[in-house]
């Protein structure tokens, strides 16, 4: 059975890819990291499986319009 993709909060994706929170903002403007979700006015957050996908090959993860 196919699971939902989960929504992770920044706390989550620092620790998870060891990345500075400024690391990963200039990351998401050069296109080479996921791009945040706004997930309330205030909040925002992410795919797990973007991370993922970006955990598993970083030098290579480009953005791309594909939403499995």
């Amino acid at each position: 059975m196919h699971q939902p993709d989960r929504i992770i909060r920044m706390k989550t994706v620092l620790a998870r890819t060891g990345l500075s929170r400024s690391t990963i903002y200039r990351k998401i403007a050069e296109g080479t990291f996921p791009a945040k979700l706004r997930i309330s006015t205030n909040g925002t957050g992410w795919h797990e499986s973007d991370i993922n996908r970006w955990i598993e090959n970083p030098v290579a993860w480009r953005v791309t319009n594909d939403n499995d």
